[in-house]
């Protein structure tokens, strides 16, 4: 009799546990536990760079990113100038050094320099002091040459943690990615470069090219026609951003202005 109950009750253990197990799988799904679980865990404590600016002003910042190649770099400068047009310009280490005749005439010409690292790393792979020695040899280098003080910083490949904007913050950087993406680097024609960023235009952007992309220069022309035709006003990143009193929105990276009470 002793052992007919306990084989009872290990049956009904067993049924149990079992049921247990098929609700926690039918009610997963439906409750994406683990997303929840991590959206609590992560809120509030997730860093993020600005993508954009929130603004009612028909504004936009145009930005190129140098780190390969400088031969088609004289005829978008020279696409700038003739339509009165100052942009930001994030620059590598070795393309400093490679090149500090553009970097020279960059400055020369009114455009502001970021800071784009010193060896375009995956920073993510990085230690907080690596990442420190990447974004201060290359301020030291582009403060040399042109004589501008970086305090703009674009991370490679778009790749940023919250280790990458804390240590970037610590050296006085604000953490700038893009809201439109030319693409150029991809060598994409004329036309699809300038149906990307035109078909894309939104206030407070900011857009992304390459100082070396095959067309980028020759799209340029057709880009600002079409901002211009918009009443859109080209600005470098920097005058495009709130300096005090913003906060970043974690879903989006706006830069958005606190409202006054």
């Amino acid at each position: 009799m002793f052992v007919t109950i306990f084989i009872r009750k290990e049956r009904l253990r067993l049924i149990f546990g079992l049921g247990l197990v098929a609700a926690i799988l039918l009610l997963t799904p439906l409750f994406n536990l683990p997303g929840r679980l991590a959206a609590v865990v992560g809120q509030g404590e997730r860093l993020v760079p600005i993508y954009y600016v929130e603004t009612d002003e028909k504004k936009v910042a145009f930005s190129f990113d140098a780190s390969w190649g400088a031969e088609r770099t004289e005829k978008i400068l020279e696409v700038l100038e003739e339509n009165e047009i100052k942009t930001t310009f994030f620059l590598t280490g070795f393309w400093v050094e490679s090149y500090p005749e553009y970097v020279k005439l960059i400055a020369r010409e009114g455009h502001e320099i970021g800071n784009h690292t010193l060896t375009h790393p995956h920073l993510n792979n990085l230690t907080g002091e690596e990442i420190r020695v990447e974004l201060k040899r290359v301020e030291q280098m582009i403060e040399q040459v042109s004589g501008q003080k970086t305090t703009l910083f674009r991370p490679p490949f778009g790749e940023y943690s919250n280790q990458v904007i804390e240590t970037a913050s610590g050296l006085g950087y604000k953490t700038i990615q893009w809201s439109i993406d030319s693409l150029d680097w991809q060598n994409l024609t004329k036309e699809e470069i300038v149906e990307r960023v035109t078909s894309r235009a939104h206030k407070g952007a900011i857009i992304l090219f390459h100082n070396n992309g095959l067309y980028t220069a020759d799209a340029l022309p057709e880009i600002i026609a079409y901002y211009r035709r918009h009443n859109y006003t080209i600005v470098p990143v920097s005058e495009l951003l709130y300096d005090d009193d913003y906060y970043i929105d974690p879903n989006s990276g706006a830069q958005i202005k606190n409202k006054k009470r």
